[in-house]
This record gives structure tokens, sequence and C-alpha cells, in this order.
């Protein structure tokens, strides 16, 4: 018979050491966790979504407002309006602006913006703005979510079914489950080396379509802009497949040139005045060539954000003005000159910030049907949105609720 088994006082202080390495390893892996610097506090009741205003509104009063310096136009989904600041995304009640859910993490935020029924979230980390998170919109509930490198600073592009992420020197497209389906631009230890067409540019301007993403971008030692036309769905999203890529002429490029829609397999973009000519809308097909320009009557100013479709017509905020593109061919129906930034469709007419006011403007012809007063001081540009009868600004760093 086999002499039964004896701990001796060795095993025993090998097996404390063994239990005390373990507790000590799991503590410091939750010390450093993202979940230890989250905090997340969801929404369990119902939310529903405000009936669309049948009638304009004759005046508009404030009712609330809240910081938002994270997000670049006010974020409203369904029945919530979202608000994101610092490094807390918050879904509001769009009427009393009262809070409903909380996200908020231990970095800072780098933009936010809605897509898919879910707010989208970005962070940054040592590695960038590549921490995303998508937020249910009704309840803060965490769904999909993504992490990778990017450049310190990103613009965030709603191209329907995809969103882009815009950095000087990276970008990629996210399609609603945030699987990467795009990545262009600098790659840090790339896994395919020279998968990248190119390197060291500067990427000033993108947008995408169904079946083209555009970008332009700057490249060392050229003379002019170059237009890069890309599939938005590679079979490799590490391996970008180009359609087309040309330095524009020198003569029609210059500072401030960017693109302003992206409509099946055609591009148009904005070229600054120049030897060529004035400032101008130039019009690519899917093989890059240029089949088309309609002059603009003012050049452009700093706007960045691409055309949205709305009340039938491509709506662009230039800048300084907003210009109405036909979907078609992207020729200019009207001008409004002078307003403050990008509008939003309400009960039939397209409501555009100007000094003191919103106008309510019909999208077939332009003409300003009303000026809706609206006390603002001193804002900066301003950009709108819209929820049932409630008019959303987003001015500077905080988005206002109007009544």
């Amino acid at each position: 018979m086999l002499a039964p088994e004896r701990r001796t006082r060795t095993d025993l202080l090998v097996a404390a050491t063994l239990v005390v390495t373990v507790l000590v390893a799991a503590s410091v892996v939750w010390l450093r966790s993202d979940a230890r610097g989250t905090t997340s506090i969801t929404w369990d009741e119902p939310v529903s979504a405000p009936p669309h205003a049948g009638t304009l509104p004759d005046t508009l009063t404030e009712v609330w407002q809240a910081p938002s310096g994270a997000t670049s136009a006010p974020v409203a989904l369904g029945g919530t309006v979202a608000t994101a600041d610092a490094n807390t995304v918050v879904g509001r009640d769009p009427v009393t602006g009262d809070e409903r859910w909380r996200y908020e993490r231990n970095r800072p935020l780098c933009a936010a913006t809605g897509a898919w029924g879910s707010v989208i979230s970005v962070y940054r980390d040592a590695r960038g703005c590549g921490q995303v998170t998508a937020l249910d919109s009704d309840s803060g509930a965490r769904g999909a979510q993504r992490t990778g490198d990017a450049d310190e600073e990103i613009r965030l592009i709603d191209a329907g079914s995809h969103v882009i992420a815009l950095g000087d020197t990276r970008l990629e497209m996210w399609r609603s489950d945030l699987v990467r389906t795009v990545e262009y631009g600098y790659v840090d230890a790339p896994v395919n080396p020279r998968a990248q067409p190119r390197s060291g540019c500067e990427l000033l301007s993108a947008d995408a379509g169904t079946s083209r993403l555009a970008v332009l971008e700057q490249c060392p030692n050229e003379p002019a802009n170059r237009l890069t036309l890309l599939d938005p769905t590679p079979d490799d999203s590490q391996k970008p497949e180009q359609y087309a890529s040309s330095v524009l002429p020198e003569a029609q490029t210059g500072a401030g040139a960017r693109i302003v829609a992206v409509l099946g397999e055609r591009t148009a973009v904005y070229m600054p005045p120049g030897p060529g000519g004035g400032p101008r809308i130039a019009v690519y097909d899917g093989s890059g060539a240029l089949v088309d320009t309609h002059d603009l009557g003012r050049v452009a100013g700093n706007g960045t954000a691409p055309a949205t479709e709305q009340e039938g017509v491509l709506v662009w905020w230039t800048g300084l003005d907003t210009v109405a593109l036909s979907p078609e061919d992207f020729a200019p129906a009207w001008t409004v000159e002078d307003t403050l930034g990008t509008g939003a469709a309400m009960a039939g007419s397209l409501l555009l910030p100007v000094d003191d006011a919103v106008a309510a403007v019909d999208p077939a012809s332009g003409n300003v049907r009303r000026r809706i007063p609206v006390e603002r001081g001193d804002a900066p540009d301003v950009d709108v949105a819209v929820t049932g009868e409630l008019v959303l600004e987003q001015r500077g760093d905080r988005v206002v609720a109007l009544r």
C-alpha cells in the first residue's frame, strides 16, 4: 500500500506564494485596465422619438444648454440628444436636457458623432485617437468596440453606410459593427509592408459614397493636391485598392481645396481661385477623369464638412455661404450668403443659421421664407440639427436647445 501524501511546510509556503502572486497580478491588471477607469450608467425606461414638426416655429427661445466640445454638430438620434465633453458622453432628454445615461472614462474624448442609431465615441490613448465605442442612443449600453493606431486629432465623417475617421496622416473607414474596411495613409509597423500606395502625405479632406472613397492629400515634392479614389470595401482592409490617383493641375488647386461630395462613382471637389480661373466645383468620374466644372459666386471659407443630402438637394456650407447642389451633376442651384454653419430640415424648409436668427429657406428655390430671431451673442460657427419641434445648435463647444 502506498503511503498517504503529506503536505510539508515547504509545500504550504509554495502554495501560499502562488496564491499571493496570482492575486497581485490580478490586482495590477485591474488597476491598469480600461474597465476600472470606466463608468457606465444606462437608462432602462422606454424612449420614444418625438413626432416631426408640422409647422415652423414663430419664435425660438433657449430651453437648455450643455457642454459638448467633442462634437462638431448636435447629435440627435431618435428620442435622445447626446453631448460629449472632456471624458464623458451623456444621453439627454431632448425637451428638458435632463441626463438619462452616462458613459465616462479616464481618458480624453477626441470626437463623437451619431450613426446607425448609436453614438460613436472615440477616446485617446498612447496610440492616438483609436479607442472607439458605440453607445446605444436610447440606453447608453455599450455595443461594438475597437482599438487601433490613429492620429492625435481626428474628424468623424458620417458617410451613410460607413463612418470615416480622418486624421492628418491616417484614415480609417468603419462599418456599423466598427469593423475596419479601409486603412489608408501612415501605418506604424505595418503587417503588410508596402501595402500603402504612398507615404508621407498630409490628408486634407475625405468623403465616401457607395462605390468610391475620395481622399484629397498633399504629398511631398508634388506641386499640387492629389485626388485619390479608393474602393470603400476592398478584400483586405490593410491593402487599399485604388481606382485612380493623380495630382490635380497646379492651376486648379491651392490652399482650401477640399472634397464637397461623393455620389456613386462621381466626386465633387472645391477648387479655390487661381491662374486657371475663379472658385468652382470640379466633378470627376470613377476613373478620376475631369468631366465637368461649375463656377461659384464666392470663394469658400473654412468649412470642412462635406455636403449632406436634405430635402432633395445637396446642402454644402462653404465656410461663408450655404450652397445647394444638384444630386444629378453637382451644379449649384442656389446660394444663401453669410450663413454661420450647416443647416437641417424642418417642416419642409431648411433651417440655416444666420446672424441673430435662423433662416427658413425653400429647398427648391433658396428663397428665405422667414427669419426666426435667435439670441446668440458673439457665438462662433453654428451648426443646426432638428429633433421633433426642437432646434439644436452647436455653438463652439456647447449645444443649445431652442423651442
